[in-house]
């Protein structure tokens, strides 16, 4: 195929469709979409979540923001690292600058939707700071599926919460100036105007919070 023609790109039907795999998993599938500053809590509450959900038998996935970045969006130096030459790690691999936030965003959210259709109640845990990226990823989800396939949730922390848990010395770093486009330093994070859960952190337990997730579940009718 020469450069100057279109690629073929046509979506292709399954044999076994949606509502077969859902009817056999017993469950609505959906995305659970966590978002909040770095040190909200949004791991440990995803994952929490989670294992609510397994105790139930109910069939999920958890993608966590730093196992992503260990493959599926993995920095330049990792895919060097690996193997790859110079010029494909620089242009597949993804940093921490806008447009790389940006790309890391829409292969969770093709991700996320991959799994909607097969059943899943896939739970994110990433800082996707810009809602324009988060409305993207919900478009997406619903244009494939139905509306409220996409579940945003709200991990609400003050930024001195985080700053004091600061699980992995990241905000010390970003005040010393030694990491750039930090979310809630240098960079800005937009809070969810109108998310479909808001989990308000101060002196609220994983435990209570992931409850409140599953009950928002039970009354949508997913699980």
């Amino acid at each position: 195929m020469s450069n100057s023609e279109k690629p073929q790109v046509v979506w292709h039907d399954h044999a076994v469709d949606r509502s077969s795999r859902e009817q056999l998993n017993g469950h609505r599938g959906c995305v659970i979409w966590f978002t909040g500053l770095s040190g909200s809590g949004k791991s440990t509450v995803a994952n929490q979540v989670d294992l609510l959900l397994h105790q139930k038998q109910i069939h999920t996935y958890l993608l966590d923001g730093d196992n992503v970045r260990h493959g599926l969006c993995a920095s330049p130096q990792l895919l060097a690292e690996r193997g790859y030459s110079q010029e494909f790690s620089q242009r597949f691999g993804l940093g921490f600058g806008d447009a790389d936030r940006e790309e890391n965003i829409r292969r969770i959210g093709a991700v996320t939707q991959l799994c909607v259709a097969a059943g899943l109640i896939t739970l994110t845990a990433f800082v996707s700071p810009y809602r324009r990226d988060r409305q993207r990823v919900r478009d997406w989800v619903e244009q494939h599926g139905a509306v409220g396939d996409f579940i945003e949730v709200f991990v609400d922390a003050p930024l001195e919460l985080c700053e004091a848990r600061d699980p992995k010395g990241l905000y010390r770093l970003a005040r010393a100036g030694k990491i750039s486009n930090f979310t809630g330093i240098s960079d800005p994070y937009e809070a969810p105007t109108n998310p479909d859960i808001h989990l308000q952190v101060a002196d609220r337990k994983p435990e209570e919070l992931a409850q409140t997730v599953v009950d928002y579940l039970k009354d949508q009718g997913i699980v």
